[in-house]
């Protein structure tokens, strides 16, 4: 594989009978704050206490991350029945947050539990707590099944927390009082799908409370805006990502709403249908918020062999956010 710089790469072959391809690299993609905490979080925890260190869960939505850090001796578990009883080793939360019982079924069993959870989606937890405090039925805006969706209902007593995930189910929603409502959101959501969601309940429900701040995190927010400037501009898109990642899926339905007439999610260089691209002369690529960089670079070296590529990044915000390890893990409690 061919590792050049991915701003500079340009191959012009073309006397070799390839295509010219332009290719829009979207900046900002692929890791967030949240993620790069989680996944040092697990790699911290290796480092003090050695192998092996069980995550519940998939520690952030990818294969290649979540394999590359079983090799190092992180065993993945769904539930915590499936740790050893009477182990010493760390048990770490996943970044999508889980449900109040989960810790304290942890400190039930004595685990060792450290929680990697991502602090945009803690806020939340935070926000339908303190809703739930105030005597407010709390509105969820996301989609059913999803951790983090799980993890945010769980936090509240089972009925507390009445989720909507379509414009048809927040036109037929019955709160109980409907003069004391607050809302939340997943934070890895369309923006414009949830901005339509909100809109029809704020219509229907006027002193329904809003967040104090967005909850649909940064980085998602900073992704989709990235493929909806793109997307019209080129013939094809790639999101390079997980099927269950949310953000991921959401990136290609932006592209599609944008306009692009061919717009996939691959985990990998070797998911490529190549029938899809055939007689294209631009592409652009993006990565979920939970896929490392060297499979970005994959799928462009995968086009290279087929095109003669020439790699433009296009720049739509910068990001510099930074999240500490969690408190267990950091230097000076490690010492």
């Amino acid at each position: 594989m061919t590792n050049p710089s991915m701003t500079d790469r340009s191959m012009t072959d073309r006397a070799g009978g390839k295509p010219a391809l332009r290719v829009l690299l979207c900046a900002p993609r692929g890791f967030c704050a949240g993620v790069v905490r989680a996944i040092d979080a697990v790699e911290r925890a290796l480092a003090i206490h050695g192998a092996p260190v069980y995550v519940r869960h998939e520690i952030v939505h990818n294969k290649y991350v979540v394999e590359g850090l079983k090799a190092k001796g992180a065993i993945f578990v769904e539930e915590l029945d499936e740790v050893p009883a009477g182990t010493r080793a760390p048990v770490i939360f996943s970044a999508h947050g889980v449900a109040k019982s989960v810790p304290e079924d942890a400190a039930a069993r004595h685990f060792y539990a450290i929680d990697a959870t991502c602090p945009l989606v803690t806020k939340v937890h935070r926000e339908a707590t303190v809703h739930h405090k105030r005597g407010r039925e709390v509105v969820l805006i996301g989609h059913a099944g999803h951790p983090e969706v799980i993890g945010t209902m769980g936090q509240l007593p089972a009925g507390a927390v009445s989720l909507v995930e379509t414009a048809e189910q927040a036109r037929l929603f019955v709160p109980r009082d409907p003069d004391n409502l607050a809302f939340t959101t997943q934070t890895t959501l369309s923006i414009d799908d949830t901005a339509g969601i909100v809109a029809i309940l704020r219509e229907r429900f006027p002193n329904m409370v809003a967040p104090h701040k967005e909850d649909i995190c940064y980085a998602t927010t900073n992704r989709q805006e990235a493929v909806k400037r793109v997307a019209p501009e080129v013939d094809a898109l790639i999101v390079v990502g997980a099927p269950n990642s949310s953000n991921s899926q959401r990136l290609r339905e932006a592209a599609e709403r944008a306009g692009c007439r061919v717009a996939v999610l691959v985990q990998r260089a070797s998911e490529i249908d190549w029938s899809l691209f055939g007689d294209i002369s631009s592409l652009a690529v993006t990565a979920g918020a939970s896929a490392p960089e060297i499979l970005v670079e994959e799928v462009i070296d995968a086009f290279a062999e087929r095109f003669a590529v020439k790699v433009e990044t296009v720049h739509t915000a910068h990001e510099d956010v930074f999240f500490p390890l969690p408190r267990q893990l950091r230097a000076d409690a490690a010492e």
